[in-house]
């Protein structure tokens, strides 16, 4: 390499990080922290495949005498490593420019991810009714097992009830790094801040899009292509999107909704209702209807 083109490198190099410092491409290096590892986040999720699942993921010769000491490792390795992460995005989140170190992360990260843990069992319950529901609603299914092995589904409604709960304890970043990480395996994006019942199944799945305000209940089945969206976006005096406000659907228990259905705006879909495929729906539908096209 000659001088004049390790010239015009140093050159570029000087113009990125100019133009990267006017926005928001170096926040977290004036912060002076790291932010969190999406391969740290990714080992996490596959401990708790392996806790949620024992026998599935990770060792396949458990049985009564060794469950809880393989378990007990993995949560205390669980515990150890999203400590870390959380306390990352916790850094990140903190927007104060003066802030030479935020302070009490360390504490409030161990904290957060205990109550996390405590919440596992539950965890554990949704994704057990998840699973039974693919199950019966597939007569292609043959066991439990092909289910939790090869269902595009239960890996991403994994991530998603895993998000979910770091969520509502108010972990910021790291949840919708958790399911966009599903998003990209398996075409099916669901916000972590969607609020899901049990029993709920993904048939197929790529394509279908649940959004943050989502409310879906019990029983529910939803095929590929379905989005379940924003119909529009308020803004204030500005032109800014307003944020924190119900824009999704709420779909009530026992309502089936097949391919490519778009349902958008805050609307509610009526217990025991079904949505034929490549619908449109911006209206509320009554409590067991039957929308197809004509």
């Amino acid at each position: 390499m000659n001088n004049n083109t390790s010239e015009k490198l140093a050159e570029i190099t000087g113009r990125i990080i100019a133009e990267g410092s006017r926005g928001m491409a170096y926040h977290s290096i004036k912060h002076g922290e790291m932010m969190p590892s999406t391969n740290a986040l990714k080992e996490i999720v596959e401990l708790l495949r392996k806790i949620l699942f024992p026998g599935y993921f990770g060792n396949s010769s458990l049985n009564s005498q060794n469950l809880h000491y393989y378990v007990g490792v993995n949560v205390d390795k669980v515990y150890r490593t999203l400590s870390e992460q959380i306390r990352r995005g916790l850094c990140f989140n903190c927007t104060d420019e003066k802030a030479v170190s935020c302070g009490n992360c360390d504490e409030e990260s161990g904290q957060l991810t205990l109550r996390f843990l405590s919440r596992l069992p539950e965890i554990s319950r949704l994704l057990s009714t998840d699973v039974e529901a693919a199950y019966r609603g597939d007569p292609a299914a043959r066991n439990h097992g092909e289910v939790i092995f090869c269902y595009p589904a239960i890996k991403a409604m994994t991530n998603y009830r895993i998000a979910h709960e770091l969520l509502k304890l108010g972990v910021p970043l790291i949840p919708r790094i958790i399911t966009e990480m599903a998003h990209s395996e398996t075409g099916i994006d669901i916000h972590p801040g969607a609020r899901i019942g049990q029993y709920f199944t993904i048939d197929h799945g790529t394509g279908v899009v649940i959004g943050e305000t989502t409310i879906i209940g019990n029983n529910v089945k939803i095929y590929q292509g379905v989005t379940l969206g924003a119909k529009s976006f308020p803004t204030d005096e500005n032109g800014n999107p307003i944020k924190g406000i119900d824009r999704h659907p709420v779909v009530e228990d026992n309502v089936i909704i097949y391919a490519e259905a778009t349902i958008l705006g805050r609307v509610t879909i009526g217990k025991d209702t079904t949505i034929g495929g490549n619908v449109w729906i911006t209206t509320d539908i009554p409590v067991g209807s039957k929308i197809l096209q004509k």
